[in-house]
């Protein structure tokens, strides 16, 4: 792995907002925060490796709390073609968006595939269709979330789908160096709103590698 450098990371602290009515406290509105706190309540950072395989290829990841929703899921986007061959085709401006592997670990578990298409007929018009598993819809029993499947092979002694100790030990080793520099210069993170996606530094940290987030997606309106 390329070591973090500040550059690649955005830290975030979430404060107050008013919805709907009600007013939600910020992170340091807290009694047992100190009100010139900068622990960070979201992050998100670039990181790549460095091998032949992967050369190039950002991994983005973030983390956060009181966001619009609470989700786990891993994002796969597909690069764009180097030509559009249907704009020269129809001799307007066709924009095909980048096809998506998504896999939702919860809470809602699927995995779904997004491509574009063209639409049936004599015209030339592409739309985004999806192809999608959703296990609640699929398997007609009772799917236990991700903490009671924890405990079960905790209780079980089920130790495969665990963190090994010296991949954990290669992840602080990662994350540790910078982690010290962002607590020796003291950066003061950006604010976002309670229940908001999160800080727009993300988003500009993610269109600096051509890619997005997908916040608008979920398997509720298939993707």
């Amino acid at each position: 792995m390329r070591p973090l450098q500040l550059e690649d990371i955005v830290i975030g602290q979430y404060t107050s907002s008013t919805r709907e009515g009600i007013t939600y406290p910020g992170y340091i509105d807290d009694k047992t925060v100190p009100k010139d706190s900068l622990t960070p309540t979201f992050s998100a950072a670039a990181l790549f490796i460095n091998n032949a395989r992967w050369d190039g290829v950002p991994f983005l990841m973030k983390a956060g709390k009181a966001l619009h929703k609470k989700s786990t899921e891993i994002r796969v986007q597909f690069r764009k073609v180097p030509g559009n061959i249907f704009n020269k085709n129809s001799r307007r401006d066709v924009e095909v968006g980048t096809n998506e592997l998504v896999i939702h670990v919860q809470p809602d578990e699927a995995i779904c595939l997004k491509i574009n298409n063209k639409v049936p007929g004599v015209g030339m018009k592409l739309e985004c269709s999806n192809l999608n598993l959703l296990y609640s819809a699929r398997y007609l029993k009772e799917i236990p979330d991700a903490y009671e499947r924890l405990v079960l092979d905790a209780i079980e002694g089920e130790r495969r789908l665990f963190i090994r100790s010296d991949e954990l030990d290669a992840a602080w080793s990662l994350f540790s160096p910078v982690l010290k520099e962002l607590e020796e210069q003291k950066i003061i993170p950006e604010y976002y709103d309670y229940g908001s996606q999160g800080p727009f530094g993300a988003d500009f940290l993610a269109a600096k590698y051509g890619v997005s987030w997908g916040n608008d997606h979920s398997p509720d309106n298939n993707l």
